[in-house]
């Protein structure tokens, strides 16, 4: 007979078609024994250690020096480069210090992202049990090889991809890999060669978790092989996306960059062969142009501004990864949810109990045994209706489920999600688990066996009686019960009619029954399990909808942004919930039904529905694409290694911190501490806030130095002497950005910021309504300044003191502009406008005192060749700066009566 090929990892078969018997053979192992020392050090030489790949991160270096990887960076380093070749220490100092403190805040955010990041990481299984030279040993997980036997038990981590040999009652959770909720009975016969992921029963993945029973079964593929390798291999071919904010920054940086040269060099050659001012003087009046044009404090604003709300969503229990992604969320038009763990609690929850007399609905959800029962609307009191209370009986004596309070107070299972959803049912009706099963102690019991469908446990009162209770799959239970309990005939097709009712709602079904046995029986067999028993009732679960989850999605659907539910789970179970979050799900999509439909059909066919099931992660990968062909900015969220690629190639990826998986999270953008879809909601809205004080700090930096650029332009080109230097250009742009524009990132969303529709994608940075606005207040700027300057040297005064007086005109053009910019249309003339934003006010205040030290202080007038301003002066300046306000209310105002509310 021909031997077996080997196990090579690059044409390896599809193990779960594989039958148990043969696949040891073809791994040449003995399943027995296992393998020896020598085989597994050969084996781990040849296919390397069982871990995956670790991510690429930026070093500190690399990380600094893209700080200055911008545009408007470069063109400001070319000219603090050529101020100083020209001998113009002073600055040329200012411009290269400006430069440095934005690299600086930048390089410091994006280390403390990271390092938020590193303090929500899990890890995958770090020890397995193997079987080596017939003997056990627990060996580190990254040593196991193709070809070892791993022995499985309650609670443990499946350290790598395994085909199994043997198991008992073996459920293991998979709700990291498929998105399937409840755990997955095991077996050991094989299934079909294209059986999805989910249906393949014969095999466990690496990071899913064993929920019940004992395995032995024999490893197929480690690391970077295994399914979750294979995925990580998906998420690192999909290219990661810029956000919304840095293609807009980026667009604007390049129009403002080539701008300024183009009104530089018209500048440069009006100024040198029009007006034939000298090369040198000439040379120094476009430097101080480019610098009043640059926007030098733009990128240390809009990284302080992200910055914040990184720290405002951190408390709201969400860590950003990446600085734009704050704002990327308040750009979002549709968000992709996994179901499991993000919209349901993934904690089962009896939600129906059908009774032979009627059926109760149960309030309450998850393992918190609070809540109550009705009857067609009527409250059923549990401790008094005996038909309740023999089902809830049954329930919490057939189990082998524990609940207890952890540290902070709230309920944590021990045991399996169904029959933690039994027990929390049972203690809801008013049943007390110790005092039950100190009445009625278990003699004896039939644990559960996937052959035979059902659970069945044997008890005893302290008066002799005995009896047995019987807990299983409908159809199985029903067959072996000749009534209901009612002394009414057991009608079999009306309970199934209520079965398929209850399943038609998503739910998983099981039916409890019980029979009296002799007095003095204490054993119990398969015997004893015959068509004798009294049906009890059967019970209705499922994971239910946070209610926290339907809320957000409804504040979402009313913010203008379409939910969608892409999962891994049934389609009747999706559909089902679906439904309770008030999403579209009359025709839910399969995988089946994606995997037909071409792109053009896909792409029609997401607009049509909001429930995505048994999707696999090329199916959501697809979707994603699709939403995306349409111009939809797209968010993913999800918990599992199933998720990763759609996290990544998504605009921005959710992931969840507490019961998500590292693949999850390395590929996310954003990762929520507590698993909640109401987080993302609250984390939209703290977007939204984040994109709009950008814009209103973009609303008060460009038309500040557009007024600076105007004031030069217009010296030059009238001949006049510059009102400004370069160097005190710089000192008002960067105490200005310290302060006043930094207030900007403190300030509170405005009314009604989740009542209108997410912004357009291909929206620019700058509006039509934006851009009149900063020439608008430039011209206004450039009035002003001017105005000053000339008053102060039409009254004799020297051309020090006039541009000391203009210098302090454009502070305080700035100083009274913040406090219009603070609302876009809205009256600045409210009670707000001093409590609304504390910040704004203390930064003034110490604008004021940066102003005053500039002015007066003898080493500042020095360096900046300043001078002290008299009573007439300020008195003018502060009448401008009145008037420059009151200006720009009245624009607003004509901007409400149009019914512009938002720039």
């Amino acid at each position: 007979m021909k031997p077996e090929a080997p196990f090579v990892p690059d044409a390896a078969p599809r193990w779960h078609a594989v039958p148990a018997e043969q696949a040891p053979r073809q791994l040449e192992v003995d399943a027995a024994s296992g393998l020896s020392d020598a085989q597994a050090r050969e084996r781990l030489a040849q296919y390397g250690a069982n871990a995956l790949a670790s991510p690429r991160r930026h070093g500190p270096w690399l990380r600094l020096a893209l700080q200055f990887h911008n545009p408007l960076i470069y063109v400001l380093l070319v000219a603090g480069a050529v101020t100083f070749a020209l001998e113009d220490y002073v600055d040329a100092g200012v411009i290269v210090a400006v430069v440095l403190i934005n690299a600086a805040i930048g390089f410091v955010q994006e280390g403390k992202a990271e390092k938020a990041l590193e303090a929500v990481r899990a890890m995958l299984a770090s020890h397995a049990t193997v079987v080596r030279g017939g003997e056990r040993h627990e060996i580190d997980a990254a040593e196991l090889v193709p070809g070892d036997i791993v022995l499985l038990e309650s609670g443990a981590k499946v350290p790598a991809d395994l085909r199994l040999l043997r198991v008992k009652n073996l459920r293991v959770s998979e709700a990291a890999l498929t998105g399937e909720s409840l755990p997955v009975d095991k077996h050991t016969t094989p299934v079909a060669d294209t059986a999805a992921i989910g249906d393949r029963r014969c095999m466990a993945y690496s990071g899913t978790v064993v929920g019940f029973g004992q395995a032995r079964g024999v490893v197929v593929a480690t690391g970077q092989r295994t399914e979750i390798g294979r995925i990580g291999t998906l998420v690192g071919e999909v290219q990661t996306l810029a956000t919304p904010l840095t293609r807009r920054l980026d667009q604007f940086a390049r129009q403002i960059t080539g701008f300024i040269l183009a009104m530089g060099a018209l500048t440069f050659a009006y100024g040198h062969l029009v007006r034939e001012m000298p090369l040198l003087e000439i040379f120094l009046a476009v430097v101080g142009l480019a610098v009043a044009a640059i926007p030098e404090g733009l990128p240390a604003i809009v990284t302080i501004v992200l910055a914040i709300g990184t720290r405002v969503m951190a408390q709201n229990r969400a860590i950003i990864r990446r600085l734009p992604a704050v704002e990327t969320l308040g750009s979002v038009t549709v968000i992709c949810s996994d179901k499991t763990g993000t919209l349901t609690k993934n904690e089962m929850t009896a939600v129906r109990i059908m009774l032979p007399a009627c059926t109760l609905a149960v309030s309450g959800a998850g393992y918190v045994p609070e809540g109550g029962f009705q009857c067609e609307g009527a409250a059923v009191e549990g401790g008094r209706d005996a038909a309740l209370q023999a089902l809830a009986q049954a329930a919490l004596l057939c189990n082998d489920a524990r609940l207890k309070h952890d540290a902070g107070g709230g309920w944590q299972l021990v045991g399996d999600p169904t029959e933690g959803a039994l027990l929390t049912l049972a203690l809801k009706a008013g049943l007390d688990a110790a005092e039950m099963s100190a009445a009625t102690p278990r003699v004896d019991e039939i644990p559960f066996e996937s052959e035979h469908r059902f659970m069945a446990t044997l008890h005893h009162d302290h008066a002799g009686h005995a009896f047995v209770l019987l807990k299983g799959a409908p159809e199985r239970v029903l067959g072996l019960c000749g009534d209901a309990g009612d002394g009414q005939a057991f009608d079999a097709t009306a309970w199934q009619a209520r079965m398929e009712e209850a399943a038609g709602a998503g739910q998983r079904v099981l039916a409890l029954a019980r029979c009296d046995m002799p007095a003095g029986t204490t054993a119990l067999s398969m015997s004893d399990i015959t068509a004798r028993f009294s049906l009890l009732g059967l019970v209705g679960l499922i994971d239910p909808p946070r209610e926290a989850a339907v809320d957000a999605v409804a504040q979402c659907q009313r913010a203008g942004l379409r939910v969608k539910m892409i999962t891994g789970d049934h389609a009747v179970t999706a559909a089902a919930i679906g439904r309770q979050l008030g999403l579209t799900a009359e025709a839910p999509l399969t995988g089946a039904d994606i995997e037909v439909l071409d792109d053009a059909a896909l792409r029609r066919a997401v607009q049509h529905t909001d429930v995505f099931a048994r999707a696999s992660p090329e199916h959501k990968l697809r979707l994603v694409a699709a939403l995306q062909a349409e111009g939809e900015l797209v968010a993913m969220t999800g918990d599992g290694v199933n998720d990763a690629p759609a996290l990544k190639a998504a605009d921005i990826g959710v992931a969840m911190g507490n019961k998500g998986t590292d693949a999850a999270r390395e590929a996310a953008d954003l990762v929520l501490t507590d698993d909640n879809f109401a987080t993302i909601a609250r984390a939209v809205r703290e977007g939204r806030v984040v994109f709009d004080n950008i814009k209103k700090s973009l609303l008060f930096i460009l038309p500040t130095n557009g007024g600076e650029a105007g004031v030069i332009l217009l010296a030059v080109f009238a001949g006049l002497a510059l009102p400004v230097t370069a160097g005190q250009i710089l000192w008002v742009n960067m105490i200005t950005a310290v302060t006043l524009a930094l207030a900007l990132a403190f300030e509170p969303g405005e009314a009604g910021v989740m009542h209108r529709p997410p912004r357009r994608p291909s929206e620019p940075l700058i509006t039509r309504v934006l851009a009149g606005r900063i020439a608008y207040v430039s011209l206004l700027m450039v009035l002003v300044t001017f105005g000053v300057f000339e008053w102060v040297l039409m009254r004799g005064g020297s051309l020090e003191m006039a541009r000391t007086a203009a210098v302090n005109m454009l502070v305080v053009g700035e100083l009274v502009y913040l406090f219009n910019v603070r609302h876009f249309t809205a009256s600045a003339f409210s009670r707000e406008i001093l409590t609304g934003n504390p910040v704004a006010v203390w930064m003034s205040a110490l604008l004021i005192g940066f102003q005053l030290v500039f002015t007066y202080a003898p080493p500042m007038q020095q360096v900046f060749q300043t001078v002290a301003l008299d009573a007439a002066t300020w008195g003018a300046i502060l009448a401008l700066g009145a008037a420059k306000f009151l200006a720009v209310e009245a624009e607003k105002a004509v901007l409400r009566r149009l019914n512009i509310r938002s720039m």
